[in-house]
């Protein structure tokens, strides 16, 4: 591998994360300050097995850029993939489809940022030793993951986890009682 260090690939599925943050959490399109702070996404996954991390920030960009967006994603250090492809293609599930089957090519670990099952079979695919990881909304992940944890795949919450919100969401999640305080109640 020539002494480059070893490096994690974090995938993000863009439209997944914020269908499910607008849809299903909050009943209604984020405000910009409700959205997940990539920068802090990236962190962790330095943070979480010790290397360096590259970011790919997936989405359907339907042939035109959202400039502020893309420009604001490569400032924190994310390399945005605008797709485009024919109506009621799913492109950015076939491109971070396509990128899993190229990551297992090579000697990297992957954190895929999705609540979505389509990406079961490579990930699948993917845990043949090395270390990956799902990122998402515990209680929205699709449930074709679970039996992917026996195999070594590792679950991480966007919002408990990774701390990627500067402001609580509105969730109902099962609590364990020892995690369990009631003032976050009272």
């Amino acid at each position: 591998m020539g002494g480059e260090p070893r490096i994690t690939y974090v995938l993000i599925d863009g439209e997944n994360i914020d269908a499910t943050l607008g849809t299903s959490i909050l009943g209604r399109r984020p405000r910009p300050e409700e959205r997940p702070r990539w920068e802090r996404l990236l962190q962790f996954a330095q943070e979480l097995w010790g290397q360096p991390a590259a970011g790919l920030f997936f989405l359907a960009a339907n042939n035109e850029l959202p400039m502020p967006f893309v420009q604001a994603l490569m400032a924190i250090g994310y390399r945005p993939v605008p797709l485009s492809g024919a109506p009621g293609e799913k492109v950015v599930d076939i491109a971070i489809q396509r990128t899993l089957a190229e990551i297992r090519r090579r000697e990297a670990d992957v954190l895929l940022v999705s609540n979505d099952g389509d990406f079961v079979d490579q990930v699948r695919d993917l845990l043949d030793g090395r270390r990956v990881g799902v990122v998402g909304f515990q209680e929205f992940r699709s449930n074709a993951f679970l039996a992917l944890k026996e195999q070594g795949l590792a679950t991480y919450d966007l919002e408990y986890e990774v701390q990627a919100f500067k402001e609580p969401l509105p969730r109902v999640r099962i609590i364990a009682i020892d995690d369990f305080d009631p003032v976050d109640f009272l």
